[in-house]
């Protein structure tokens, strides 16, 4: 009768969520005044431009589209650049802050480029728009799938996303001979493709060096280089011997694969200088690809200290290759270093817990003490073998990745905090993971024997990520500069640091003896550390509702709910039949009904708002004022990043801090990396930083950039803006 009980108010349960879910479509719209979501907004787009799609959008009276719930996205062989849409009309809403909309039309044209015989354009294109009088109703999200012909000439010979459209004539450069290309596959941004740099190698020497990857080139005849504000000085470029070159366009030429270092002597009187600012144009190709416009890059070189620019930002010299200041064996105890303080971070002290209570149960058998450190370890070191490698893979395949970015993806996210809250659960005594659910996530983190031991390494893992400590940034620096296997020690060496405590209590007796016996004080102990993991789900929660908003947070707390109601009809089965053990595999079903929806949820529009003196980073903004002569402190950050928040508490966030601001005329800075964000990518790739946090502080005279520690102190950061100021 029990069974049979539960079984109705179950079924009553999903009628009147089917009912509830029947319901609201019907109550959003509410009439038959309202459009289909196509009618309402008619999307058509042209790309009869080769590089560039254009699209348009014809909006119906009454209605109106959010510019910051517009996304692209391209498909299989599509890289797309940045969309170029007009200013909307700006306003407060209810729900989403404040925004811009658009009303009657808006037009977009978004660059593009596609893998080398390409005949179609296929993209995605997910829009959102809203009612404004009565019935006033929102539509979902919306998105349309294109797939559309490419023009002529246009498969391959398309333009880059950070280039721009390219012209008909540049479009057809790059297909020559000079070099063994194999197969030509998505072009780089240009950033990536053609790394410039420039320093002193005396007062009248400059060495100027571009790196490309492999099946790119950089022609010697289309650069120029040019002093700024240096009347009577003359640069005499001495090159070396490049490539012949046989191009459609310009001839017999000369090219430079791989890496090319120009000297470059500076002729003239240079008086009393102590910088010279170069103006660097140069163009390069994909080869067998598509050809990039005209690139320009500005360098302020230090006389003295010999310093280097890379695009719009410039760095000091010893910050060009810091890995190559970082020999193996310091990296590798750096990154030992690093692991052992991540012990300590807060991110990680919550899955320490579980470990801390299986070791104390262990008792006094040694044989269980090293059981559990060895299959620990293990876990902890397979999942820094797994990270590390598929990191550097992605990087090197172009995708701009650092540590910790796997939390930019709110699925991730999502799926930790319920993992988080299954392990409390467990911790609690509300449910008792046994052999039938042992190959689930929290199953495994939360069970005893080796598995467990395992699996709680990999989520000390997947947790450690937002945390970097003051020993791990030159250690991650030189892994993520240094080959594959190189790499691959460093970040094993971090996984042995984070393991290196459970190992000392599991192999050194002595470290064993001082824990206290096991008794009935440990169950509470067990129920007591469980509500670290529930702060570590709200944290979590925390982080998806800045990444995606609230839809994402109310999709993830239905599947958190779900989740209880699994474990506890899972215990409540335990001794019961087929049929409820089966209710336990439908309830488990709906969990994951909200996380797929979660994957599906679009970005949240994000912005640091402009409060108490802080600009939220742009490449555009910040050349703008060094130009001024204003210096700058930047702060690339993210709310999943823990150093970050503490530094913010103890340092950025203070009165001092902004009265130091104040008295050195500076202006702080600062770019969100909790989502994804490809300009603070770069800007993390220029300064060689494996994530966030990252602070340089630019001076006001136009120097190179200095780069502090992760760990911030005030000391650090007041002298760092003194000798901005001066």
């Amino acid at each position: 009768m029990p069974l049979l009980s539960a079984g109705r108010m179950a079924l009553r349960l999903f009628v009147w969520l089917g009912l509830l879910l029947a319901v609201m479509p019907a109550f959003a719209q509410g009439t038959d005044e309202l459009l289909p979501v196509t009618e309402a907004y008619k999307l058509s787009a042209d790309a009869s431009t080769p590089g560039v799609l254009k699209l348009h959008w014809t909006i119906a009276p009454d209605y109106y589209l959010y510019r910051g719930r517009m996304t692209f996205k391209g498909g299989d062989g599509v890289t797309l650049g940045q969309a170029q849409l007009p200013d909307g009309e700006k306003h407060h809403d209810e729900y989403l802050g404040d925004v811009e909309t658009y009303h009657r039309g808006v037009d977009a044209s978004i660059p593009y480029a596609v893998a080398a015989g390409s005949t179609r354009l296929k993209l995605g294109v997910q829009y959102q728009g809203c009612h404004e009088v009565d019935p006033k109703i929102c539509y979902p999200p919306h998105t349309e799938q294109l797939d559309l012909p490419l023009p002529v000439g246009g498969g391959a010979d398309t333009t880059t996303p950070a280039a721009g459209s390219l012209g008909a004539a540049l479009s057809q450069l790059g297909s020559g001979n000079g070099h063994p290309a194999g197969v030509v596959g998505t072009p780089l941004p240009a950033e990536q493709a053609f790394r410039f740099e420039a320093l002193a190698q005396g007062s009248h020497q400059l060495l100027l060096r571009w790196t490309m990857p492999k099946g790119y080139y950089l022609y010697r005849d289309q650069t120029t280089l040019k002093l700024r504000d240096a009347a009577g000085l003359d640069l005499k470029p001495a090159w070396p011997a490049g490539s012949p070159h046989h191009d459609e366009h310009y001839g017999d030429v000369i090219v430079y694969f791989d890496q090319v270092e120009l000297p470059v002597a500076v002729e003239g009187d240079l008086g009393d200088r102590t910088h010279l600012t170069l103006d660097a144009g140069f163009q390069g190709c994909q080869d067998g690809g598509l050809c990039y416009p005209l690139m320009t890059r500005s360098a302020n070189i230090d006389l003295a200290g010999g310093a280097t620019a890379t695009g719009e930002t410039v760095e000091t010299a010893a910050q060009v290759l810091p890995p190559m200041r970082t020999g193996l064996i310091a990296a590798l105890l750096l990154a030992l270093g690093g692991g052992l303080v991540l012990n300590l971070m807060p991110c990680v002290l919550p899955v320490l817990s579980i470990k801390a209570v299986s070791v104390l149960e262990s008792g006094e058998s040694r044989a269980t003490a090293r059981r559990h450190a060895l299959f620990y370890t293990a876990g902890v070191l397979c999942s820094f073998a797994t990270l590390g490698l598929g990191i550097l893979a992605l990087r090197s395949a172009g995708h701009a990745l650092g540590w910790g970015s796997q939390l930019q993806q709110p699925l991730l996210v999502g799926a930790l905090a319920c993992v988080m809250l299954a392990v409390g659960l467990s911790m609690s005594g509300l449910v008792q993971f046994g052999a039938s659910l042992g190959n689930t996530g929290a199953g495994l983190a939360a069970r005893s024997g080796p598995a467990g031991d395992f699996f709680t390494g990999v989520l000390a893992v997947v947790v450690a990520s937002p945390c970097t400590t003051p020993f791990m940034g030159g250690a991650l620096a030189y892994a993520f500069a240094a080959p594959m296997l190189t790499a691959l020690l460093v970040f094993l060496a971090l996984g042995l640091g984070l393991a290196l405590p459970f190992l000392a209590i599991g192999f050194v007796p002595a470290l064993a003896r001082l824990l206290p016996k096991p008794g009935r004080w440990m169950e509470t102990l067990k129920q007591v550390l469980a509500f670290p993991m529930y702060l570590t789900a709200v944290w979590l929660v925390w982080v998806l509702a800045n990444q995606r908003g609230a839809d994402a947070v109310g999709l993830v707390l239905v599947a958190m709910v779900l989740l209880a109601m699994t474990l506890w009809w899972f215990e409540r089965s335990r001794s019961r039949g087929a049929a409820s053990k089966a209710l336990v595999i439908v309830l488990a079903i709906a969990t994951l009904a909200p996380m797929y929806l979660l994957a599906h949820v679009p970005p949240s529009s994000r912005a640091v708002r402009a409060v108490e003196g802080v600009v939220a980073y742009s490449p555009g903004k910040l050349a703008e004022l060094r130009a001024a002569g204003t210096p700058v402190f930047v702060d690339m950050t993210a709310d999943w990043c823990v150093t970050c928040k503490a530094n913010e508490h103890t340092v950025l966030n203070t009165q001092a801090f902004r009265g130091l601001l104040q008295r050195a005329g500076a202006v702080y800075m600062k770019g969100d990396w909790t989502d994804v964000n490809p300009s603070i990518s770069a800007f993390l790739q220029q300064y060689h930083s494996p994530g966030v946090p990252l602070y340089v502080v630019f001076p006001k005279n136009g120097g190179p950039g200095k780069q502090l520690s992760t760990v911030l102190t005030p000391s650090a950061v007041e002298q760092a803006l003194t000798e901005a100021a001066r």
